[in-house]
C-alpha cells in the first residue's frame, strides 16, 4: 500500500520538482520531444506552391514510369499516348471534354456544400435522380425538342436538389451525420434506378432486358463546336457559382456558417434555412448534371450515367481549393487522365487496373501537394525559433 501511496503527491507538491524527481525512466520516454511532428506553415508564398506542385507532380510521373517498366512498357511512349489520346485528334479532344463537362460542373456542386463545412459524398446518386427526373419528362409527357428539353432541365434540378434537401434539413433539424446520410442516399439512388429498368414504360419496346430506353430521337442536347453545348453550362455555372459565393449575401452566409455555425447563429443568421438551401442547390447542380448526361452525352439513363463522376468531383474540388475557376483547370486535368489512360489501354495492350493504378498514383501525389503547402515537418532537435522561422 505504501508503494501505491508514494506515487500520488499532494497539490502543493505538483510543480514544485518533487513528482518529476521520483519519475522513473520509463516516463522518460513519454517525455521526449517526437522524432517528427506536423506544424501549420503560415503564408506561403507563390514561388513556393507552384514549387511543391512542380515536384509532387515529377516524383508521380517518374512513379508511373517504374510502373510502366514493371509491366515491360515505355514510359515515354506511355505519355506520348495519354497526351495523344487526349489531344491528338479532334474526336478524342471532343470525348476529353464530354468527361470534363460533368467532372466540373459536379465540382462546383459538391465545393457549395464543402464551404459551409456539409460534406456532400451524395453526388452520384443526385447525378441520377436528376437523370431519371429528366428522364421521366420523355416517358411520361408528349412534348419533343425545345419544351422537352426545357421541362427535362427543370425537372432535373428539382429532382437533385430535393433528394439532396433530405439529409440537409436532418442535418439542420436533429445533426445526423452528413457524410453517412449522403453516401447511403447513393445506393437508394441506385436501386430505385435498377427498379425502374424493370418497368414497361421505361423499357425499349419488345425487349425483355432490363434496360432504359433511348430518348435521343426525342431529346437531345444542341451541339456547338460538335460538342454538346454542356460545355457551355458548364464555363456559364463556374462563372454564376464564383459571383455567388464572393458577391452575394447568400455566398457570405455560406462562408460564416462554414467557418462558425455558433457565429452565425450569434450574428442572427438562420442557420437552419442556410444549410438546407446551399445543399439542396448543390444537389440541383448535381442533378443539372444528370440532365447532360442523359440528353447531351448518353441519350439514354443506366447506371453509368454518375459513371464515379460524384466521388470524383470530390478530388476536383478540393485539388482546386473550391475555387470554381480553379476547378476548370483541374477537372480538365483529371479528364486527360481519364481519357488518356483509355487510350493506353487499348492501343499498348495495357491492363485496366495498372491504367487506373497510374491515375491514382498521379492524383495521390497532386493531393500531397495540398499538405506540404499548408502543413510542414518539423524535426527533432529544432528551436522554436527556428520553426517560426
Amino acid at each position: 500500500m505504501k508503494d501505491i501511496k508514494k506515487n500520488f503527491y499532494s497539490p502543493d507538491q505538483v510543480g514544485s520538482g518533487a513528482a518529476e524527481r521520483e519519475v522513473g525512466p520509463a516516463c522518460d520516454i513519454h517525455l521526449k520531444e517526437p522524432l517528427v511532428r506536423i506544424t501549420k506553415r503560415e503564408g506561403s508564398t507563390l514561388a513556393y506552391k507552384a514549387l511543391v506542385i512542380a515536384v509532387c507532380l515529377i516524383l508521380a510521373l517518374l512513379t508511373g514510369a517504374l510502373l510502366f517498366l514493371a509491366i515491360g512498357k515505355s514510359p515515354l511512349l506511355a505519355y506520348k499516348t495519354i497526351l495523344t489520346g487526349a489531344f491528338g485528334t479532334a474526336t478524342t479532344f471532343k470525348q476529353t471534354i464530354v468527361i470534363w463537362i460533368p467532372l466540373l460542373v459536379t465540382g462546383l456542386a459538391v465545393g457549395l456544400a464543402f464551404r459551409m463545412k456539409f460534406w456532400n459524398i451524395g453526388g452520384e446518386g443526385q447525378i441520377l435522380m436528376g437523370g431519371i427526373a429528366a428522364t421521366s419528362m420523355v416517358i411520361y409527357t408528349g412534348l419533343s425538342g425545345t419544351p422537352l428539353l426545357i421541362l427535362m432541365a427543370v425537372a432535373a434540378i428539382a429532382g437533385g436538389g430535393i433528394f439532396a434537401a433530405i439529409p440537409g434539413f436532418f442535418k439542420a433539424k436533429w445533426g445526423t451525420n452528413e457524410t453517412l446520410f449522403t453516401l447511403m442516399l447513393n445506393y437508394i439512388a441506385i436501386n430505385f434506378l435498377t427498379f425502374l429498368q424493370h418497368q414497361k414504360a421505361w423499357k425499349p419496346q419488345g425487349s425483355n432486358f432490363p434496360i432504359v430506353k433511348d430518348i435521343s430521337d426525342r431529346a437531345a442536347l444542341p451541339s456547338v463546336f460538335g460538342i454538346h453545348i454542356g460545355w457551355v453550362f458548364a464555363l456559364l455555372l463556374a462563372v454564376l457559382v464564383y459571383l455567388y459565393m464572393h458577391k452575394t449575401k447568400q455566398g457570405y452566409e455560406i462562408s460564416v456558417v462554414g467557418d462558425s455555425i455558433n457565429t452565425a447563429r450569434y450574428a442572427g443568421m438562420n442557420t437552419a434555412k442556410i444549410q438546407v438551401r446551399t445543399i439542396a442547390l448543390s444537389g440541383a447542380l448535381c442533378g443539372f448534371v444528370g440532365y447532360m448526361q442523359v440528353a447531351g452525352a448518353d441519350g439514354t439513363l443506366t447506371q453509368s450515367t454518375s459513371g464515379g463522376v460524384g466521388f470524383t468531383a470530390i478530388t476536383v474540388a478540393w485539388l482546386a481549393k473550391l475555387n470554381p475557376f480553379a476547378m476548370i483547370i483541374v477537372a480538365m486535368f483529371i479528364a486527360v487522365l481519364q481519357r488518356g489512360s483509355l487510350a493506353i489501354q487499348s492501343t499498348m495492350r495495357i491492363p485496366a487496373s495498372a491504367a487506373d493504378l497510374l491515375t491514382g498514383l498521379i492524383l495521390f501525389f497532386m493531393l500531397a501537394t495540398d499538405f506540404f503547402i499548408e502543413y510542414k515537418l518539423v524535426f527533432r532537435g529544432h528551436s522554436k525559433t527556428e520553426e517560426e522561422a
